[in-house]
């Protein structure tokens, strides 16, 4: 079997030096599509550097490099084909506000690898921290088709839980052509974002979105409707990859609060409303 579980799991865990500058910081946020209207203020907080912020999910950028996705391929006791893995899922919770500028350390090791029958699914986890302390704890998982069956632990059920009632706030934001060949300069190479032979190979019409954009997208979505533009009070974000976003599209937002959470989810417009993000929260602090 490609995937080694016990390998995978015993591999002593991966250490990167990390590093990051306001300008790596305003391209994140111009891959998930801050500055329109390019003189807003509340756009400023994302793309001027005297007035920068950081999204807490650059997080999943910092540093450049293979996202976590690709990482976890190259973690001993895994050998699959890239075209066969999706992103199934994304968590992240930040231990303090991000810097705009920092040298941090990251530790990255393969946590879990379920049998889903059809598919693995691996999750990566990675810490990182900086002289002051912990900054963030990311959890990717990663979907592998063909590499299940095994009569492995099937990990957790995903939350199949519909949000009941009408949303709080629902908000549309589109997705530009280019999208994906701005945000894969954050790092994120794989060509089933720019590739259409590629993609094709992978399963799809055409190339398509990262999902760790459309997640940025989302958070900032929530962060600039619900919480004041404040991207300090985020304590978490996890949410489930349970579709696709193709450049050019609109995503549709739709938000319930409820005390220190927000449940979100995702579709596109374009298709009917179809899911891109579910089982969706983001945790924050009350201002």
């Amino acid at each position: 079997m490609p995937v080694d579980t016990a390998r995978a799991l015993a591999a002593a865990p991966r250490t990167t030096e990390i590093t990051w500058t306001p300008e790596d910081v305003q391209l994140y946020h111009l891959g998930i599509g801050a500055g329109v209207p390019a003189t807003d203020p509340r756009e400023l907080r994302y793309t001027l550097e005297s007035r920068l912020h950081v999204l807490p999910s650059f997080a999943t950028v910092a540093g450049g490099g293979a996202p976590g996705v690709i990482a976890a391929l190259s973690m001993p006791g895994v050998d699959v084909d890239l075209a066969g893995v999706l992103h199934g899922g994304q968590s992240l919770r930040v231990h303090r506000p991000l810097p705009v500028r920092a040298a941090a350390t990251r530790t990255d090791r393969i946590t879990a690898v379920h049998d889903k029958g059809k598919a693995a699914v691996l999750v990566l986890r990675s810490d990182a921290a900086d002289g002051d302390g912990p900054l963030w704890t990311a959890e990717a998982q990663v979907y592998v088709r063909g590499e299940g069956g095994w009569g492995g632990d099937r990990g957790p059920s995903a939350d199949a839980r519909e949000e009941q009632g009408a949303p709080d706030r629902t908000v549309e934001r589109p997705v530009r052509e280019d999208q994906a060949l701005l945000y894969r300069l954050t790092g994120d190479l794989n060509p089933l974002h720019a590739d259409p032979g590629f993609a094709r190979r992978a399963g799809f019409d055409r190339p398509v979105l990262h999902g760790l954009c459309t997640y940025g997208m989302t958070l900032k979505a929530v962060v600039d409707t619900l919480l004041d533009g404040d991207v300090t009070r985020v304590r978490s974000w996890t949410a489930r990859f349970t579709g696709v976003t193709y450049p050019g599209e609109t995503l549709r937002i739709r938000m319930w609060r409820g005390g220190g959470t927000v449940r979100v989810a995702v579709g596109a417009v374009e298709r009917g409303d179809a899911p891109v993000l579910a089982g969706a929260t983001v945790e924050f602090t009350r201002s």
